[in-house]
């Protein structure tokens, strides 16, 4: 009753095309925002930060990632671990080669390094699609660990073949190493996903995601309307691997602090992210952040619930999250392939025609 759009009307494309046409929308997103950036950060504490808020930022990155490249251009990748290992090292590498750069830098820097990295393995895209360039993105994903394995200079040649952040600071405020602060951990991280989203929604909006829309629809009609295909899957592939080698380098240097790169970087974790935007929603940097929050949160709910609270063993709760997991992809990828963010969709058109839904 309160959700409509009685009353609002548009005069010129831009306010058309708006983001939020319905104020109830802005609204909300101007709380969740005051909500993220000045309520959160005065009440977190390390279990919130390390367990929930900061490992959900650096993997909504790495979904918004993948989203760019499978959602909205249609090239499958299998390859996301594999990129996000190429962001740590590289930011490890210029932390430790030079040590008075800022670390903002050295993560913005470690994302471009994955953007020239995911270029060169986009180039089978030209001439190969569907189930071949998934084989050669999870060549990609295999090549890169065993490179970070093999290669004793990517790790400064430590006996233990294991990365450490040094400890960088931001104005004075420690944000990597030993001593850093949740609040500092979870602030450099929103800000990050925050200005990354933001960017993802426009170009998503612009000519250019048009472009990766149509090559994701059909790529020979979209040739033939004059977009230029090389431009497309390259443009995809480097913004999508820079925003997956930006979630690499924060899920380094400020989240786990210490990494090696078969355990921290293998292929489950580029499954996980496919999962995130199987159920989040492909095509949707809203449901990049709602598939990463699902694929966070519900780990730590069941362990909650099911030892916490009612004794189970936790090998017997990690195998039950799995099941459970498993059965929501399937029942996705049958009933709703558009994920969580299209349910949302629906659910907010049938509050605007309330009490006429179709």
């Amino acid at each position: 009753m309160f959700y409509r759009e009685v009353g609002n009307f548009k005069s010129s494309y831009p306010a058309d095309s708006q983001t939020f046409p319905i104020s109830l929308d802005k609204y909300g997103y101007y709380i969740i925002v005051f909500i993220a950036f000045v309520v959160i950060p005065l009440i977190i504490n390390d279990y919130w930060a390390n367990a929930v808020m900061v490992p959900l930022l650096v993997w909504a990155i790495a979904a918004l990632g993948l989203n760019i490249l499978s959602g909205y251009c249609g090239q499958i990748s299998l390859g996301t671990g594999g990129f996000m290992a190429v962001g740590a090292y590289s930011c490890y590498k210029l932390m430790t080669a030079f040590p008075d750069l800022n670390i903002v830098f050295c993560i913005l820097l470690s994302g471009i390094i994955t953007a020239l990295v995911g270029l060169i393995f986009g180039i089978p895209s030209l001439r190969i699609k569907g189930f071949y360039l998934a084989v050669a993105t999870l060549a990609s994903q295999f090549f890169l660990v065993w490179l970070f394995n093999r290669v004793p200079w990517f790790y400064n040649y430590s006996a233990s073949g294991q990365i450490s952040a040094p400890e960088r600071t931001i104005f004075g405020i420690a944000v990597t190493g030993a001593d850093v602060s949740p609040w500092a951990q979870y602030m450099i991280c929103l800000l990050f996903a925050f200005g990354l989203g933001w960017a993802a929604r426009n170009l998503t909006r612009g000519a250019l995601g048009r472009s990766w829309n149509a090559t994701r629809d059909m790529d020979i009609a979209a040739e033939i309307i004059g977009i230029n295909l090389l431009k497309a899957k390259f443009s995809a592939f480097a913004i999508s691997s820079f925003y997956i080698g930006i979630s690499g380098a924060l899920f380094f240097s400020v989240y786990l602090g210490a990494v090696e790169a078969t355990e921290a970087f293998g292929i489950n974790q580029s499954f996980l992210v496919l999962f995130m935007v199987i159920i989040g929603g492909l095509g949707s940097v809203l449901g990049s952040f709602i598939g990463a929050a699902f694929m966070v949160l519900f780990p730590v709910l069941v362990k909650n619930l099911l030892v916490g609270w009612m004794g189970w063993d936790a090998a017997l709760a990690t195998h039950l999250e799995f099941i459970a997991v498993g059965s929501l992809i399937i029942l996705f990828l049958i009933l709703e392939p558009h994920g969580l963010a299209q349910l949302w969709r629906l659910t907010k058109e049938k509050m605007r025609l309330w009490p006429y839904p179709h």
